[in-house]
Parts: structure tokens; C-alpha cells; sequence
């Protein structure tokens, strides 16, 4: 970008759109929090962030666009893996997925004012490995939520690449899909660390892509764990770009 049509940018971003999300943000929390305690979870703890998380990708001027949702159905329970570029990866799949979920989150998120409060309420799971006992509670609050019919979303690199390339893929999730026999739907998300890597404070415009490719499904003998982890890996990294992708040695998946 120019650098005075930059300048101008991050004015805007200060003035206008620092503001107008701090606002939103609040207000959707609080419609979340109350919404979710008058039992009303489900709904509340959903389709207001899908405004929410568009509105953080129209303010930055951020296009995203969607390939492949004919490949999932609404009334289908997944778990849900994605690469996890930055920071918009949240938003691009909060507002473009089309797909009522729950996320499995960092425990450090709930201590957020408003946001972390809404999270809790909507029933979004806190990942805290901190001890034997606090990772059971965690798989234990998943569980609940996949015998619920909910869906889950998660970034088994546990972390937003430092580098834009996708890293190794951590077993959690998988093994929640193995035990409930759901089918695990890879989605790529390409063009993030572009917009916001992890090393910003503030987004630039750009173009988010996802994909959402085709579920995998459970055999008649369940999953088969390390196949299930290779299998989404590779179909995540076939949408993205060579410069993005693993290097050609090392492992794809770790404890």
C-alpha cells in the first residue's frame, strides 16, 4: 500500500474503527451473556458474533471469500480443524463458516473484559493443560458439547504461526473425534497472515480465502488416528500457497 494512503489508514483505524468495534464488541457481548443465561445459548452464543466478526473484517477493509460450504450440512455435528495464520483467522471463520459451532479456545482469552465473560456464557471451551486434572475438565467440557449436536472448532497447531507456514498438528481434537466417531472437516485458511500476522498490532486490507473441504469420515471401524491427523493436514496444505505450506522434512503431528 502507498505510504500516505497507509497513514491515512491507520488514522482511520484509530478514530473510526478502533471505536466503532470497541462499541460493537461490548454490545454483543452483553447480548451474548444475556441471551446465554435466559437459556437461549445456542442462538445467542452464535449468530450475533457472525455480525460481529464481519464487521471487524469490513472496517479493515478485508474481503473473504468462501469455497466448498456445499461440502458440510447444518444439521451435522463435526469437529472442525483449521492452520491458524493470525488473529482474522477468528473472525474469517466466526462470520464466513456458516456453520453453528463452539470453539476450543486458549484459557487465556477468558480473562479478555466482556469478550472472555461472552465466551463463557456461550459455552465455548477454555483449553487449559496446565495439569493432568485441568485437561481432563477441558475434554470433559467438549464432550458435553459434541453430545450436545454442537460442532467444534479447532486449531490443532495450538499457536498463530510465527513463520505463515503451517506447523505440526496436536492430537486433542482428534482424538474427541475418534471417540464420538464425528467426521473432521479440514478448513484452509489462506491469505490471514497477509492481513494481521502475529508479530502486528493493527490489520492491513487484504483477501481471505477459505476452504472448506470434504468431511472424512469414520470407517466402519472408527478413525484411525494417525491417518485421520495426515489426511487433514494434507488437505489443508493443498489449498495453500507453497510458501505457506510445511517444510518437506519433519513430523505433521505431535502429542
Amino acid at each position: 500500500m502507498d505510504r500516505l494512503l497507509m497513514v491515512f489508514y491507520r488514522i482511520y483505524q484509530v478514530c473510526v474503527m478502533a471505536p466503532v468495534i470497541l462499541v460493537v464488541t461490548i454490545v454483543t457481548a452483553v447480548l451474548t451473556v444475556a441471551g446465554s443465561a435466559c437459556g437461549f445459548g445456542k442462538w445467542w452464543g452464535y449468530y450475533p458474533e457472525i455480525l460481529w466478526a464481519r464487521l471487524f473484517c469490513w472496517l479493515a477493509f478485508v474481503k473473504v471469500t468462501v469455497e466448498g460450504r456445499e461440502n458440510i450440512d447444518a444439521k451435522t455435528s463435526y469437529v472442525f480443524v483449521a492452520n491458524h495464520q493470525g488473529a482474522y483467522d477468528i473472525f474469517a471463520i466466526y462470520g464466513y463458516l456458516g456453520h453453528n459451532f463452539r470453539w476450543m479456545m486458549k484459557i487465556g482469552l477468558k480473562k479478555i473484559p466482556f469478550v472472555g465473560w461472552a465466551c463463557k456464557w456461550a459455552g465455548q471451551i477454555f483449553v487449559d493443560n496446565s495439569t493432568a486434572a485441568a485437561t481432563r475438565k477441558t475434554m470433559e467440557a467438549a464432550e458435553r458439547q459434541l453430545r450436545g449436536g454442537m460442532s467444534l472448532v479447532v486449531f490443532p497447531e495450538g499457536a498463530r504461526t510465527l513463520d505463515g507456514r503451517i506447523h505440526k498438528f496436536k492430537k486433542g481434537a482428534y482424538r474427541l473425534a475418534v471417540e464420538f466417531g464425528l467426521p473432521v472437516v479440514p478448513v484452509t485458511i489462506d491469505g490471514v497472515y497477509d492481513v494481521m500476522p502475529r508479530t502486528a498490532m493493527l490489520p492491513r486490507p487484504g483477501h481471505i480465502k477459505l476452504t472448506i473441504h470434504r468431511p472424512i469420515h469414520p470407517t466402519t471401524d472408527g478413525h484411525d488416528l494417525p491417518r485421520l491427523m495426515q489426511e487433514s493436514f494434507d488437505a489443508i496444505s493443498s489449498a495453500l500457497p507453497e510458501a505457506n505450506r510445511a517444510p518437506a522434512s519433519g513430523p505433521t503431528f505431535s502429542d
